[in-house]
C-alpha cells in the first residue's frame, strides 16, 4: 500500500479522502496548503501526492512546479484535483507536470483507484 500526502484548505475534503484513503489500506498525511504540503513532503517523501489546485499561501500548482523543479521529487507522481475543468486549465496543470487531473467533485473511490493504479 501507498503513502499519500494530501494537500487541500478544505478540512472536509480532506478528512473524506483520509478515510477513503485509509479504508483501502493506505497511509495519509495531511496538508492545509501547500508550503506545509511540501516541508511534509521534505521530511519524508510519500509515495504519491494529491494537491488542491487552489490553496491559500501556496496552491497546487505553485507546489507541483516546486516538486516537478526538485531533483529528488522531479519523479513523485502527483494527482491535482480541482474544480477548475477549463481546457486550459487542465492543460496547463498537465503541463506543468501533475500525473493526473481530477475535476471536483468526484467520488473518493475515483481518488482510490488512480493512487492504486499509480503506486502499483
Amino acid at each position: 500500500m501507498a503513502k499519500v500526502l494530501i494537500a487541500d484548505d478544505d478540512p472536509m475534503i480532506l478528512r473524506l479522502l483520509d478515510v477513503s484513503l485509509s479504508a483501502a489500506g493506505h497511509t495519509v498525511v495531511t496538508a492545509a496548503d501547500g508550503r506545509e504540503a511540501l516541508e511534509l513532503i521534505e521530511q519524508d517523501t510519500p509515495d504519491i501526492v494529491v494537491l488542491d489546485g487552489m490553496m491559500p499561501e501556496l496552491g497546487g500548482l505553485e507546489a507541483l512546479q516546486s516538486l516537478k523543479n526538485a531533483k529528488s521529487t522531479a519523479d513523485l507522481p502527483v494527482i491535482l484535483m480541482t474544480a477548475r475543468a477549463e481546457e486550459d486549465d487542465i492543460a496547463k496543470g498537465l503541463e506543468l507536470g501533475a500525473t493526473l487531473y481530477l475535476v471536483k467533485p468526484f467520488p473518493p473511490k475515483e481518488l482510490v483507484a488512480a493512487v492504486e493504479r499509480l503506486t502499483a
